[in-house]
Formats: structure tokens, C-alpha cells, sequence
């Protein structure tokens, strides 16, 4: 592990528990998720060579956590919610103040936040009819392209481009209100299809799987894990024990740029005609 991965990670760990300290105030559920509840169960913290760290909370939860964490967090830290205000997202991220993370894109918005993050994914209902639930992931494509494209995403693929251009003609909030399904709040199933996931069989759960939790260790912190971990995993990655080969063991890089000690604003001007090493300062 590079000198500034472990300082990221370090940095990780710190917005982990501020968020942790906030929801348990007030008594707020949420779990740990994706790659961050796979490093729990097989690595009792990190996956070695990963770089990020995702929680995850039922919609109406979240939300709570969005009106109550401005006010009740420390001043280091910063919440970047969901459409607001330089953030165009469909999720949320927890920064802290005085770092960078330069993200592998050109954001639209230069007053848009760049520390540290990690991410905070909401979870919605799903409905019990298959056909209403593919739609809602189909009205999920539509809110993540239109949130990309004011982003300022970058992809060289066509298709991708050509969906995004032709999403930006559509209107967000009957997309976003229909993905959501708020009123379904006894469905047998929840979705993340505004969250993390791209394929619509792999982000599909029981709703007992968020709602049932454990504690796990990860790293020095105690963290809340599904109860249902190992369906949840299988559904996510399948044989999720079994550890992948020595070359696939990469960092699955998320930034240009990390300095867990400086301001991002200190690096915009060199973001243009500029490389970077990634989990380093030098700039080339």
C-alpha cells in the first residue's frame, strides 16, 4: 500500500465515524455497503486495494440524515446532498474540508466540492410487480444519465454519449419521483438503482436484508453490516470469499489525485494540459 493510500484510507475512516456518530445521535440505521461490506466480512476492514468506502440507507432514513446532518456536523467536514447546490448527483457524499480528490472528469461546476468523500447511497422500494420494477430501473437510467452529463462525465463510448445528450431533453422529477417509489413502503423488496448499481438483477434486495443488521469490525471501528450478509454478497459478487487473482488485485482508482493535506483548490489550475500521479502530490 502507497504511502497516500493508507493517509486516504486514515481519512476514510474519519468521515466513517463522524457519519456513524451523527446517525446513531439520532438514531438513524444504515449499513455498510458494496465494496465496504465485502472488505468487513472478508478482510475485517478494507479490501486491501480498494480506495473508497460506501454506506447505504432506506430513502426515508436518508433523507433524514440529509435535513439533520448540516447542523450536526463538525465544521472539518462538509455534506455534498443530492441536487443541490453545485452538486448534481442522484446520492450524496461526506467530504472533509482542507483535502482533495481530483476525480478522473472535468466538472461542469468549479465550485463544486472536491475533498476527501465517502459515499452515502440511498436505497428505494421496489415494486412487487416486475414489470412496474423494471420501469422504475428504466426511469433510474434517466436520472443517472441527465445527473453525469451536468456533472461532466467523460466517456469515449458513443452509445453513452449519444443517451446522455438525447436524457438532457427529459424532465428529472417524474423520473426521479417514479424510481424512488416512495408510497410502496411494505414492498417485499428494495432497490439501489439510484445508487450504486448499473445492472438491474444486481440491485435488487430484500427489504429484510437493510432492515436486519450486525456489527462487524472494520479496521479499529465497529460497523453496521446486513444480517443477511452472505445473500447480499452472493447477489453482489457471487463466490465473494474467494480472492481474485494477483494481477486483479489493482486499485480501482477513483481520482487523479489525492493530498489528504491541501485544499483542493490549490490543484484546479493545474486540472487543464496537466498530469497526474495518482496517490501522489507530483504533478507533471
Amino acid at each position: 500500500m502507497t504511502d497516500i493510500l493508507k493517509k486516504q484510507k486514515e481519512v476514510l475512516l474519519e468521515l466513517l465515524q463522524e457519519f456513524d456518530r451523527v446517525c446513531k445521535k439520532h438514531h438513524i440505521p444504515y449499513v455498510v455497503f458494496c465494496g465496504t461490506a465485502l472488505g468487513a466480512v472478508r478482510h475485517k476492514g478494507f479490501i486491501p486495494w480498494d480506495d473508497d468506502l460506501d454506506v447505504t440507507m432506506l430513502r426515508s432514513d436518508y433523507e433524514r440524515f440529509l435535513k439533520i446532518a448540516p447542523g450536526e456536523l463538525n465544521p472539518q467536514y462538509y455534506l455534498q446532498a443530492e441536487f443541490s447546490a453545485h452538486w448534481p448527483m442522484n446520492f450524496s457524499k461526506l467530504r472533509k474540508n482542507n483535502t482533495t480528490c481530483l476525480e478522473k472528469y472535468h466538472p461542469k461546476d468549479p465550485a463544486s466540492h472536491q475533498g476527501i468523500y465517502i459515499d452515502v447511497f440511498p436505497c428505494d422500494n421496489a415494486s412487487d410487480n416486475e414489470l412496474v420494477r423494471k420501469m422504475q430501473f428504466y426511469a433510474s437510467r434517466v436520472v443517472v444519465a441527465k445527473a453525469l452529463y451536468n456533472r461532466g462525465y467523460e466517456t469515449d463510448s458513443k452509445k453513452k454519449k449519444l443517451f446522455m445528450t438525447c436524457c438532457r431533453l427529459l424532465p428529472l422529477k417524474p423520473f426521479h419521483r417514479f424510481a424512488m417509489g416512495k408510497k410502496k413502503i411494505d414492498s417485499a423488496c428494495v432497490h439501489t438503482f439510484l445508487a450504486c448499481t448499473s445492472r438491474y438483477k444486481k440491485g435488487i434486495y430484500k427489504r429484510s436484508w437493510f432492515t436486519e443488521t450486525t456489527e462487524m469490525d472494520f479496521e479499529h471501528l465497529k460497523v453496521p453490516v446486513s444480517a443477511h450478509y452472505d445473500e447480499l454478497l452472493t447477489t453482489m459478487y457471487g463466490d465473494y470469499m474467494t480472492l481474485p487473482s494477483e494481477e486483479d488485485r489493482k486499485v480501482k482508482v477513483h481520482a487523479i489525485l489525492i493530498d489528504t493535506e491541501r485544499n483542493y483548490t490549490e490543484y484546479e489550475h493545474y486540472r487543464d494540459g496537466m498530469t497526474f500521479d495518482v496517490y501522489s502530490r507530483n504533478i507533471h
